[in-house]
């Protein structure tokens, strides 16, 4: 009795304890919205992990590059290789090429730290690339979430701008390869082509000054802008909730999904220790970039079959399928053949990322709040614009790739870059319209889903001869989801506030090519609120 009494009286000093704990914290710190932070609603389907992949990849390239920082030394002076490689023994090369050979070989753990940085940024780039891929396909980027989509887009063009500005730091034979054909880029530009290239080498190519100053990019200006922009994108995702898939309860109006504590935290927690052995495994295993192989840069050098990653082999190839343009305006020579690939391009590939989620609200009329993720197939020209554009940059960066393709098969150099060319401007329409096409077959095939239910597989003969096969009602769920492809009907051809007439038939026309020919489906019936079942939440 006494051990109950004195366990009784310690357990409300503990509670006594803990509430002037936390009611001192809480005058301090937002204690109690953070209670209710830990129970945000997230879900569970496996596409969501993407963006989760890149950012724990990100972390892996943060912990990496600040270990790298202390080795590595951003100087273009030339001096003389004494290391343990002996194939460079006595050969003369810039000290970013010798501290980056050095960290391979003579600092413990050096080669493992730089190729797990390497690993991490290419699937770092590949994460963000996919995620964005899904965002496009679902319609996650429209209103409320267009600003995320842009920072998404944002986050993207800068991984490429820190992928290269990275790959090109320890000065060897390839990354100053790709250097030579960023400076041929630069004089392209006209005008000013001569000038931003004086600038950026400090001098005629290959310059003392762009290694130091892609380094400081590298590790403090675009790293800073990527974490501040990562910050703001988790923010708005928080605020604004994430999308979901349909299902009974899920509706616009709610986010249903797994309490951020302890279930996401846990799963979460145990992807981003999946990502960091997946990226130590890759990097103790998988050779990648060996720079010591290279050599160090030599103007006058260039190594055979030398390609860039991935990210930026659509720009090699875009390089290499453009024929010689040139024109000579005003004493001024516009080289079309770099223009064209490298500037314009790509220009354009990002100015249509950023103003799509505008332009498809401006062409459908639909200025709704959108929670539930699309299916595909439920929106096909949206489909068929993005494997069009999947299509077009993969050709090009099969493009790139061309002379060691035509090595390999043993082809002409110049019908492959032909082959290309027509590819490049015959397989996006083609790619389109057949995609366009399934997604509409398997509208239909939803359809007789719906209509019929399930085949199961048996077949029996009829009366009359013939044969048929059995089907089985869908269950609920499976009826839910199917119904829920609401579809936008085309807009009238009448003008817009503020708008004339040959741009209200423009928008008019858009939107029936947008919307024309989709199979109907039915309305689904007033969706259930969600019960927290299984673990789930509702927000």
């Amino acid at each position: 009795m006494l051990l109950n009494r004195r366990r009784a009286r310690a357990g409300a000093r503990a509670r006594v304890a803990a509430e002037r704990t936390v009611d001192w914290a809480d005058r301090r710190l937002p204690v109690s919205e953070g209670g209710a932070l830990l129970r945000k609603a997230f879900p569970d389907h496996w596409s969501f992990l993407l963006g989760e992949i890149a950012l724990y990849s990100f972390v892996v390239l943060l912990l990496t590059g600040v270990w790298l920082t202390l080795f590595f030394h951003p100087s273009m002076e030339q001096v003389v290789y004494e290391g343990s490689y002996q194939p460079l023994l006595g050969v003369q090369m810039s000290e970013a090429f010798r501290s980056t050979v050095d960290i391979s070989f003579d600092v413990r753990g050096g080669l493992l730290m730089r190729q797990m940085h390497h690993w991490a940024a290419l699937v770092f780039l590949s994460a963000i690339g996919v995620h964005l891929l899904r965002i496009f396909f679902t319609g996650a980027f429209r209103r409320p979430r267009e600003a995320n989509w842009m920072i998404g887009v944002t986050l993207f063009l800068l991984s490429l701008a820190e992928g290269f500005a990275g790959y090109s730091l320890p000065d060897d034979l390839l990354s100053g390869t790709g250097l030579r054909i960023a400076q041929g880029i630069m004089l392209s530009i006209p005008v000013v082509g001569t000038y931003v290239s004086m600038f950026a080498f400090g001098g005629e190519f290959p310059g003392e000054d762009l290694i130091p100053r892609l380094y400081s990019l590298h590790i403090l200006l675009i790293p800073g802008l990527l974490l501040g922009l990562v910050t703001v994108h988790l923010i708005l995702v928080f605020y604004l909730k994430h999308t979901h898939w349909a299902g009974r309860g899920r509706t616009n109006r709610n986010a249903v999904g797994k309490p951020m504590f302890p279930q996401f935290i846990a799963g979460s927690a145990g992807l981003s220790l999946m990502v960091f052995g997946v990226l130590a495994v890759l990097a103790a295993v998988a050779q990648i970039n060996p720079v010591w192989v290279y050599g160090p840069y030599r103007a006058d050098v260039v190594s055979t079959g030398s390609q860039p990653d991935w990210y930026v082999g659509f720009l090699e190839g875009a390089l290499r399928l453009v024929p010689p343009w040139e024109t000579v305006v005003a004493g001024h020579t516009v080289m079309w053949n770099v223009l064209l690939p490298a500037v314009v391009l790509p220009g354009a590939l990002f100015a249509v990322l950023y103003a799509y989620p505008f332009f498809e609200r401006w062409v459908t009329g639909d200025r709704r709040e959108h929670h539930l993720c699309d299916r595909p197939r439920n929106r096909p020209v949206r489909t068929g614009l993005g494997v069009a554009a999947i299509t077009f940059y993969a050709v090009l960066t099969a493009a790139g790739g061309n002379d060691i393709i035509a090595f390999t098969f043993e082809i002409s150099l110049n019908l492959l870059t032909w082959v290309f060319r027509v590819c490049l401007v015959v397989l996006p329409p083609l790619a389109f319209m057949v995609t366009k096409r399934v997604c509409l077959a398997l509208q239909e095939r939803d359809r007789e889903r719906l209509a019929e239910g399930e085949e199961t597989g048996e077949v029996r003969q009829t009366l009359t001869g013939g044969y048929a096969e059995s089907h089985e009602p869908l269950d609920e769920e499976t009826r839910y989801v199917l119904r829920t492809g609401r579809q936008p009907e085309p807009l009238a051809p009448a003008a817009g506030e503020g708008e004339a007439p040959r741009v209200a038939r423009l928008r008019a026309t858009l939107s029936q090519w947008y919307y024309g020919d989709l199979v109907g489906a039915e309305e689904p019936e007033e969706p259930e609120e969600a019960e927290p079942s299984g673990g789930e939440l509702e927000r």
